[in-house]
């Protein structure tokens, strides 16, 4: 009896989309060993020449004209693909993606983002016949993401599922799964062996992560928190931007021996164990990655749009904050100097994730699907 197939679609439109589908991915081959998966960011895939250059546009205009990628976000937001968008999509993009789902013949596809979400539906309304299940990797339901012919939407919150009910969905279409972590965030590592690994001491320590493309807008408060080196330990993740590494690295108050800048790692979920707070910007993925953790956040420069939606998810459910100032800086940085406090507000927060979230929940019920 041969293994079923998952076929995982993504897009490099930021990092979170293909993270989550990683996840996915992982999660079911660990769950199952009756389980085989394959995640393709379909554009690049299809397009290696002009996917890099689109996506490559794409990352300019999120770090310099942020209100414009989150005005682009509000204008659309109560319109899905139409059917001459999803039409002009598969025709200038996706053109061969039938090819690829006849060679891999998967039993369900399961789409991270709403581009080849719109390119398989079309393909279900031409006659494939292939079940769609769409994972929605923010804490918001933008119309990009709602089509007919998706079998079922994976979403993070009940709040997610609502906004969907509003747009037309039916409710039976909906499970409520929360975003998918790789199965290294399911249960916690052994400290010491971390601070042996990555040559970290044993004092409070605060996470610094520039997402996978390694963007710190809020530099000013970053170099503020330098100033508490000698008390807290700081760990940058600066993803694969090597540049602003090397920048970070050409400042004398980045190469105190309590802060280390790190480059591109998988092992970030290790990082947050022995970590005490996690300053990000507020994307699905990490942020889900460090509730997963019982992590506290302070969030800093939300891109308009799904930035904004999913800090004030986390905000409301106490989970993080915004950083406006350095007063918040200076009041988080001096919780975690005191050992009781610090812990007592971890607790609370795996308390509320425990009742709110499963991370590893996703992946049994697309299992419970493909039943």
């Amino acid at each position: 009896m041969r293994k079923k197939r998952v076929l995982l679609l993504s897009e490099g439109f930021g990092t979170g989309h293909t993270q989550a589908a990683y996840a996915l991915s992982v999660g079911l081959r660990q769950l199952s060993p009756k389980i085989q998966t394959r995640v393709i960011e379909l554009g690049t895939f299809l397009n290696p020449i002009i996917g890099p250059l689109i996506l490559s546009a794409y990352r300019k205009t999120v770090s310099m004209q942020p209100k414009l990628v989150g005005k682009i976000y509000r204008n659309h937001y109560h319109k899905s693909l139409n059917r001459m968008k999803q039409f002009a999509l598969h025709r200038l993009f996706y053109n061969h993606v039938s090819d690829v789902v006849r060679q891999l013949k998967p039993d369900c596809i399961v789409c991270t983002h709403p581009f080849p979400n719109a390119v398989v539906s079309r393909l279900k309304r031409l006659g494939l016949d292939v079940p769609l299940y769409t994972l929605i990797t923010d804490y918001d339901a933008h119309a990009t993401w709602t089509s007919p012919e998706v079998n079922t939407y994976l979403v993070s919150t009940p709040a997610v599922r609502n906004k969907l009910i509003t747009r037309g969905v039916s409710a039976s279409r909906i499970e409520v799964t929360g975003i998918p972590v790789h199965p290294n965030f399911w249960h916690p590592h052994d400290r010491a062996e971390i601070l042996a690994q990555f040559e970290l001491k044993d004092m409070p320590t605060v996470l610094i992560m520039g997402g996978g493309w390694g963007l710190l807008y809020g530099e000013q408060l970053v170099e503020y928190m330098t100033s508490y080196a000698d008390r807290v330990q700081l760990i940058l993740c600066m993803g694969n931007n090597e540049k602003a590494r090397e920048k970070l690295l050409s400042d004398s108050r980045f190469r105190h021996p309590n802060v280390k800048v790190l480059g591109f790692t998988k092992e970030v979920s290790k990082l947050m164990d022995v970590s005490d707070l996690l300053v990000t910007k507020p994307g699905g993925m990490t942020c889900t990655e460090g509730m997963s953790k019982g992590m506290p956040m302070l969030f800093y420069e939300p891109i308009p749009g799904q930035e904004e939606e999913n800090a004030e998810y986390f905000v409301t459910h106490g989970f993080g904050e915004l950083m406006t100032s350095t007063d918040t800086i200076d009041r988080w940085f001096r919780l975690i100097q005191e050992p009781y406090a610090a812990d007592q507000h971890r607790d609370t927060l795996l308390a509320i994730r425990n009742a709110e979230y499963h991370p590893a929940k996703c992946s049994e019920a697309v299992l419970e699907l493909l039943k």
